[in-house]
């Protein structure tokens, strides 16, 4: 206690709202509490687009008549198609965000048939692992996948897997909408890097 009274700071003599809680951050100041809610804010990514390709051999899709073989060569747009194993690229990145912590698939869709739409079952991303080892469609030219992660934050996972497409697009685009731990996000990303052979660069 000082000359002139207690070193605290004393209650406001008039306890409105804002005065109450001055008083008591003063008395009982929280740091480790704001600390931790300033760094949740910059461990959380919003919104992340990736696109990637694979390291893998491609052939160009020669146009079928002479109107397309023409508007192809001006616009220098051709077609390709990437020679790699579909069904197992698209096993992979269900793994890669089992580890990330999504828990849900909601829609699996091969060349445009629903083969799985479950969006409110809490728990089952890892039966769809099965369900994608066991499908016969290895001849397929695209796969899309939807899956949620549930968590503090809210995430969803929208990923499509083309073999077919023109050149100046990717194999594989991913959104993830909403927002993700960045911990997390470097595990689905270190899992594809090391699985796919993907480089590093490409998830900046």
């Amino acid at each position: 206690m000082g000359a002139s009274g207690p070193d605290f700071v004393q209650p406001p003599w008039v306890y409105g709202p804002k005065e109450t809680m001055d008083w008591i951050e003063a008395t009982h100041p929280n740091k480790k509490g704001k600390k931790t809610h300033k760094n949740h804010g910059r461990d959380l990514l919003k919104n992340i687009h990736i696109q990637l390709d694979l390291n893998v051999k491609h052939t160009k899709i020669e146009p079928n008549n002479v109107f397309t073989k023409i508007s192809t060569k001006i616009t220098k747009n051709e077609k390709i198609v990437e020679h790699f194993d579909i069904i197992n690229v698209a096993n992979l990145i269900l793994r890669a965000l089992a580890k990330a912590k999504f828990k849900n698939t909601r829609k699996i869709i091969i060349d445009k048939k629903t083969v799985y739409n479950h969006p409110e079952i809490g728990s089952d991303l890892r039966k769809t692992i099965d369900i994608i080892d066991k499908t016969k469609a290895n001849n397929a030219r695209t796969i899309e996948l939807s899956a949620t992660l549930k968590d503090i934050e809210k995430c969803t996972a929208e990923i499509k897997i083309k073999k077919i497409h023109k050149r100046k697009d990717h194999s594989i685009d991913i959104m993830l909408k909403g927002e993700i731990k960045r911990e997390l996000y470097h595990i689905f990303c270190n899992y594809l890097i090391e699985k796919l052979g993907i480089e590093k660069e490409s998830f900046k």
